[in-house]
């Protein structure tokens, strides 16, 4: 009976009126957002005091696969460091496009996926491009007890150009146990409802998920202190604060905006501000590797 009644509720011409009432203007405020987002980032930012160092890598970045900024950002990365072998692993892709690396996919780049779930399987599986090795996957939720099996499973080079790790509640415990890899980059996300000045890191459970809440992940300084004991200092972080940028240690000097501290790069958390502008994101076409340029190491 509740049903019926629920049903002949949803019906009336006036409640479908003010539902459409309600969804045009919350387009219009998603559109609104998006354009002050959008006039910030590509118009303002470059003339703020904190952003205008062509150092930083913000000033650079664009969205093509990405959730944020980060395809723009990685390639500014390597056009200062240059790439070797153009090799990268992630670790927590989602549906497979959009995430930190399916743009590299369209590059030319050739890569290992690791995700839980196997929801992106579907969108690579039927590609004829991303076969003959482009592209090597696994199914399997990653923990710090697995992590290096499954890389060498994978086959994973010990010198990748990238490391994107992005696994919610234990980001931290996977970098902490690569250290046998020596990628030129890692990306990494980080917690940034944290302060800057904070070390913190979520308790170790091995089948231990994000409940939602902001316990999980570590804050930047945490993973400022890793990335030196690993080798790497942090050179950046998206605008959105979500994820993190860390070079090795022998390739960053004069390249990047100094201190490699947590204090000089931290960005809070501005998920408010998350868009995509255009169609839904999807992987492009692979280019031949050696039709690709835009990436070797500028003087």
């Amino acid at each position: 009976m509740l049903k019926k009644i629920t049903e002949f509720y949803r019906q009336l011409p006036i409640v479908r009126e003010l539902r459409h009432i309600r969804e045009t203007l919350w387009n219009i405020q998603n559109s609104l957002e998006a354009g002050r987002v959008i006039k910030l980032v590509e118009f303002e930012l470059q003339n703020h005091p904190r952003y205008s160092d062509p150092l930083r890598l913000l000033r650079y970045q664009f969205q093509v696969c990405s959730q944020n900024g980060e395809d723009g950002m990685l390639r500014e990365i390597f056009r200062r460091i240059g790439t070797t072998n153009r090799v990268f692993a992630e670790v927590g892709v989602g549906e497979g496009r959009q995430n930190n690396t399916a743009f590299l996919l369209s590059q030319g780049w050739s890569g290992f996926w690791i995700e839980g779930d196997d929801k992106f399987v579907a969108n690579v599986a039927h590609r004829k491009d991303l076969s003959a090795g482009a592209l090597k996957y696994l199914v399997r939720f990653a923990t710090r007890e697995n992590i290096a099996a499954l890389f060498e499973e994978l086959g994973v080079p010990k010198e990748p150009d990238l490391i994107s790790l992005d696994i919610d509640q234990n980001t931290y415990y996977l970098w902490e146990s690569l250290g046998a890899y020596r990628p030129r980059v890692v990306l990494i996300e980080y917690n940034a409802t944290l302060p800057a000045d904070l070390d913190w890191k979520v308790s170790y459970q091995a089948d231990r998920t994000w409940d939602g809440t902001q316990n999980y992940g570590a804050s930047l300084k945490a993973y400022e202190s890793l990335g030196r004991q690993l080798g790497y200092s942090l050179v950046g972080c998206d605008f959105i604060g979500v994820n993190a940028f860390f070079v090795r240690n022998d390739l960053v000097a004069g390249k990047f905006a100094e201190p490699f501290t947590a204090e000089n790069h931290y960005e809070p958390l501005r998920t408010s501000m998350l868009h995509r502008r255009g169609h839904p994101p999807g992987i492009l076409d692979r280019m031949e590797p050696e039709r690709v340029r835009g990436d070797k190491a500028q003087p």
